[in-house]
């Protein structure tokens, strides 16, 4: 029977398929000594970072967002060290550190970790749909009227879970030749048509 994913399952999927890389076998919660939001394998779900590359959306230039005509404008590309702070009721675009390989039979969802929800921050990402591969862009919205400071590179920011179904599917993401297959961790994706 197939349904939600255990930790149980997720490893036997990154180790037959690998579904994830780099992967972690358990939830890191401190490194080199020092206490990060965690990532890796949860009870049911994984754990997943963002590298230091950051878009994050302006008005300087007093551009529309337009999905189907999207002006570069509308960003500032920022990397850092160590963490970005997201403006009051602003929203930044990262890449994941983690790249994705997800199997025929596997429906992928992307949720914000409590730790930043209690904070304000909202994580967005759209399914990663079966036979999708690449590293995920995720949406980082801040709500709150005060700036909040995103950790990135060896701490979690989203949480994923995993769907497997009995069966695989008949057309995957990579059959219809998506649009965002292979995204790299080197460029942030931004909307196609």
């Amino acid at each position: 029977m197939a349904g939600l994913c255990t930790d149980k399952r997720i490893i036997e999927l990154c180790e037959k398929e690998a579904m994830i890389t780099p992967f972690e076998r358990q939830q890191v919660r401190n490194v080199n000594g020092k206490s990060v939001i965690s990532y890796g394998v949860s009870s049911c779900g994984y754990d997943i970072r963002v590298s230091n590359k950051f878009s994050i959306f302006t008005n300087v230039h007093n551009t529309l967002v337009d999905p189907k005509n999207f002006d570069t404008k509308s960003l500032v590309e920022i990397s850092t060290d160590e963490h970005i702070i997201i403006p009051p009721n602003s929203f930044a675009l990262a890449l994941s550190i983690e790249r994705f390989k997800i199997p025929r039979n596997v429906l992928t969802i992307c949720l914000g970790k409590s730790t930043y929800a209690r904070c304000g921050i909202i994580i967005n990402v759209t399914p990663f749909e079966p036979g999708w591969e690449g590293h995920a862009v995720i949406e980082i919205s801040n709500t709150t009227p005060a700036p909040v400071k995103v950790y990135h590179t060896n701490e979690g920011l989203a949480q994923l879970i995993f769907f497997e179904s009995e069966e695989a599917c008949e057309t995957s993401y990579a059959d219809r030749k998506g649009k965002y297959q292979n995204q790299t961790g080197i460029h942030i994706t931004l909307p196609k048509l």
